[in-house]
């Protein structure tokens, strides 16, 4: 079974959660850094999720696809998109940072750029380890994942998500914390999920599909 698109939607389904579960409550505004197929799932579940309220939502500007970007979710009105042009400029003016660049050679800003009560969700991981040594909070999906870390030993608070989420660990306490959140993603999870869309087919309808790689860059 062919999990492109799944291990996409899902990996935007667990970054949406990691927002809604550790972003600060009022929260306005959203910075993108990556403006691939992972970020368009992440946003478009988080449009559905929050159709009444009010999103600043600031795109990096890179080759014209901030444009591209917005133009994909023009029938959300509560999306209010702006483009920057570093990455500075995007973290210091979001509430939550969404990364799914997929490689960073070093930390792309200094320890001073992350404002209070900042939440960071670095989807493939690299370009802020700087964080590790001076955010309240740390998170990851499994401890297994972030072990070896360079900084992992010095991390001030760590624990699992689904500790938090099974009240085992303590979440975000007040809207100061600066939380960052590793969602690396878990391969058991995209078999559940294959399952459950598999048994919810109409078994008496089925048909010969042929499945194929999307062709398409952007195709969520």
């Amino acid at each position: 079974m062919d999990a492109n698109w799944i291990t996409a939607v899902r990996t935007g389904a667990v970054a949406v959660h990691s927002i809604n579960l550790f972003a600060k409550k009022n929260f306005s505004s959203i910075g993108y850094i990556g403006l691939g197929n992972t970020a368009r799932a992440s946003l478009l579940i988080l449009a559905e999720k929050l159709k009444d309220k009010e999103i600043q939502i600031n795109l990096l500007k890179y080759k014209g696809q901030e444009e591209l970007f917005k133009n994909r979710f023009k029938n959300y009105l509560n999306l209010k998109f702006t483009y920057m042009n570093t990455y500075r400029e995007i973290i210091e003016n979001s509430d939550v940072i969404v990364s799914s660049v997929t490689y960073f050679k070093e930390d792309i800003c200094s320890d001073d750029t992350f404002k209070e009560g900042t939440t960071v969700i670095p989807i493939h991981t690299r370009g802020f380890s700087n964080c590790d040594l001076f955010f309240d909070k740390i998170y990851a999906d499994d401890r297994e994942h972030v072990k070896n870390f360079k900084y992992f030993n010095k991390y001030k608070k760590f624990a699992e998500v689904a500790d938090v989420v099974n009240n085992k660990a303590q979440g975000r306490e007040n809207d100061k914390e600066r939380i960052i959140v590793y969602n690396i993603g878990i391969a058991i999870h995209d078999i559940n999920f294959a399952s459950k869309i598999f048994n919810m087919i109409d078994k008496s309808k089925l048909q010969k599909v042929d499945f194929k790689e999307p062709k398409e860059k952007f195709w969520i």
